[in-house]
């Protein structure tokens, strides 16, 4: 009989958890930018803008032309204009999916992001991407990916490599599950299919962590979500997990 009446009572704690969630993030006035990958679009970010939107921040997926054009006039031309069309708030963090990372970064060194708050990355070619060395020749390698695709190696060219260490808050997940073998065994290490987890940290990064989820769908896995909100509130992640 104890157990019924439990039961009703942790559902009253979880709603009233849940409803302190949004006071929290409403009264703050925080917003998150969320920022998706290389040959994606903004619907490949739509659970976690969800989950976003579900704990209380204002959000603002943005949809940018990521395969035509170099990665300086995707954030310069596209991601920043549409970002600073998202309104005003006192904090803006940015959730991102793969090269959305490196948009930021980029953002970051040109100093067009001098206010922003924590930033998640997932799985991003934060040293650049080996696939991009071993199939940046080929003709359908750039019909699919464009310029931006060119710019995502490992050597002294590639854009991350010369961006170097972040500073800002950022929190880096990354998988170690890949769906497609052929390009693991292109890729030094565990990966997640188009990225290395070696290669997805970058210099200056508060917290990491590891998931096993695959490169394409890491962003819709419930313990990325949950793992992303976490570091937007506390600037690291819940590692005790």
């Amino acid at each position: 009989m104890r157990y019924f009446l439990l039961i009703p009572a942790l559902l009253l704690l979880a709603s009233c958890q849940k409803e302190e969630a949004v006071v929290e993030a409403e009264s703050a006035n925080e917003t998150v930018v969320l920022l998706h990958g290389l040959a994606r679009s903004a619907s490949s970010m739509d659970e976690m803008e969800q989950a976003l939107a579900e704990a209380g921040y204002a959000t603002c997926n943005i949809a940018y032309p990521s395969t035509h054009h170099s990665i300086a006039e995707l954030a310069e031309a596209h991601v920043l204009p549409a970002m600073q069309a998202c309104g005003q708030a006192d904090t803006v963090h940015v959730v991102t999916h793969s090269m959305g990372g490196i948009v930021v970064r980029y953002l970051r060194a040109q100093g067009h992001l001098d206010a922003v708050g924590r930033v998640v990355m997932l799985s991003p070619p934060n040293q650049g991407s080996e696939l991009v060395d071993a199939m940046g020749d080929l003709w359908l390698f750039g019909a699919v990916n464009g310029p931006a695709g060119f710019e995502l190696g490992t050597d002294d060219a590639s854009v991350p490599v010369q961006l170097g260490p972040v500073d800002f808050e950022l929190g880096v997940i990354t998988g170690d599950r890949s769906l497609n073998p052929l390009y693991s065994h292109m890729i030094e290490g565990p990966d997640d299919g188009k990225v290395s987890v070696e290669r997805a940290q970058v210099e200056g990064m508060r917290d990491f962590l590891v998931l096993p989820a695959s490169h394409t769908f890491i962003m819709n896995k419930e313990e990325t979500m949950r793992q992303s909100l976490y570091f937007l509130a506390h600037g690291h992640f819940d590692q005790a997990e």
